[in-house]
């Protein structure tokens, strides 16, 4: 078992140099990417992936030359070949290659790879025990909502979580209102409701998001509210997590520092927690 690359179906080594010096993901980020999650050998929240995934695609004009049933395909022969089991695969669909230019090349065939890795054990243990976050201003362009491969303000953040200890940054505007992680969506409890960013183009339209806010709080009569808040309201929650495909749900223990709540994994989010995991057992035949 170990990872592998995908490029236009040809399977590859992750060290095998396939990317095209002009190819325009390379040069501008012009492309979009998705991750799926591979439980017990079985691909979850697949079709939802797929849907953002085309969305990605018509938002920026990339001509959308795969099916669902290709792109499947596709994930499962890497499965097949690496023999892994827990993975994150990562698929990313750039515009193609063409001489550079600022406008879009004619007669591109948009460009597909992929790879599998093992998935990291690790944040599931924190998971359990709860995680730090930090406060930063949200330097992204307006599209958030479109999951391109744009992504260096994230990264900035990220890293700045990095070196102050945290697993996760948090961004806020310049008006102080929150939006999201750097690849995570951000909620918090307060009076015993949700509070989570309303879908605009400021925020990613995330899968987990919509299994929680669909599937897991309807179950726990837990009453969602989809709205605007800033940094200190946030501070003054009850609990707060954020979730995402490779994160799950991560109960957030402490922000900028100071403990949220009573600085323990809140109720609320255990019960998100064990409900998220109870439907990828059922979706992916796990024990």
């Amino acid at each position: 078992m170990k990872p592998l690359g995908l490029v236009d179906g040809r399977i590859v080594d992750l060290s095998e140099n396939v990317v095209p010096m002009e190819d325009r993901g390379h040069q501008f980020g012009d492309g979009v990417y998705e991750v799926t999650r591979l439980y017990n050998g079985k691909l979850f929240a697949f079709h939802a992936h797929m849907e953002r995934l085309f969305r990605s695609l018509r938002e920026l004009r990339i001509p959308v030359v795969y099916t669902e049933e290709d792109l499947r395909t596709a994930h499962q022969a890497l499965v097949d070949e690496s023999g892994i089991t827990e993975a994150g695969i990562y698929l990313q669909i750039t515009r193609g290659v063409a001489p550079r230019g600022h406008n879009f090349p004619e007669n591109t065939v948009p460009r597909l790879t992929m790879s599998i890795r093992p998935a990291n054990n690790a944040t599931a243990t924190l998971a359990k025990t709860g995680a730090k976050g930090l406060f930063t201003e949200d330097e992204r362009w307006l599209r958030c909502d479109i999951k391109s491969l744009n992504l260096l303000g994230n990264v900035l953040a990220k890293q700045k979580a990095k070196e102050n200890g945290c697993f996760e940054a948090i961004m806020f505007r310049e008006n102080g209102v929150v939006t999201e992680g750097t690849s995570s969506t951000f909620m918090v409890v307060k009076g015993g409701v949700i509070w989570t960013h309303p879908l605009t183009k400021l925020i990613l339209p995330s899968v987990t998001r919509k299994i929680i806010i669909d599937q897991i709080l309807p179950g726990l009569d837990v009453p969602v509210i989809e709205k605007t808040f800033d940094v200190a309201f946030a501070k003054a929650a009850d609990e707060a997590f954020v979730c995402g495909t490779q994160t799950e749900i991560m109960p957030l223990i402490a922000l900028d520092n100071q403990p949220v709540g009573n600085g323990a994994v809140g109720p609320i989010a255990k019960k998100i927690q064990d409900a998220y995991q109870a439907i990828i057992d059922k979706e992916c035949d796990r024990k």
